[in-house]
């Protein structure tokens, strides 16, 4: 059986992002070989991994650069976009990713995942699984946070973190 993956907020090549949420790299690169072996050792090839956005920035911003990158990773990507992924659906299918979503998406009747946080409150029956925020958290049942400052820099599996949500939450 194929694993489902998550993860949010890559920015590959972009140097501020180090600064911005104590990244524990000395620069882009490094931080990117990092992020790009340990999405290699994690997902294998009939996996299927979710990227809920900003992939990348900066450097990346190289259409050929960026598409070598995202081909030579494992899996079938899922994207969702970003606030920093701006450009049309087609351009990142071009890159390399599987399937685009522009908006939020539910999954298993219950999991909302998208980018930028979806509001909710204790009495919602979903729970929103979400990138943005970085190294910050939301003190919520409703939320969590699966940028890379947060899950070691490397994909995590969805289908335990499903699990996990569930048994917290019933």
């Amino acid at each position: 059986m194929n694993k489902q993956w998550i993860l949010s907020d890559t920015h590959f090549g972009h140097s501020n992002i180090i600064k911005y949420c104590n990244r524990p790299f000395s620069n882009a690169d490094e931080m990117d070989k990092v992020m790009i072996q340990n999405w290699k050792d994690t997902v294998k090839e009939g996996d299927i991994i979710w990227h809920l956005g900003d992939v990348a920035m900066c450097g990346m911003k190289d259409k050929d650069k960026l598409s070598t990158l995202i081909h030579s990773l494992p899996g079938y990507k899922k994207l969702i976009l970003g606030n920093h992924d701006h450009s049309d659906i087609n351009r990142w299918r071009e890159i390399g990713f599987d399937e685009v979503y522009p908006y939020p998406v539910i999954i298993n009747k219950f999991f909302i995942l998208s980018h930028d946080i979806v509001f909710l409150n204790e009495n919602v029956p979903l729970h929103n699984i979400h990138g943005h925020l970085h190294d910050k958290n939301i003190d919520s049942k409703c939320y969590t946070n699966v940028s890379v400052e947060l899950t070691d820099y490397r994909p995590i599996d969805l289908d335990v973190l499903m699990k996990i949500i569930i048994e917290e939450n019933n």
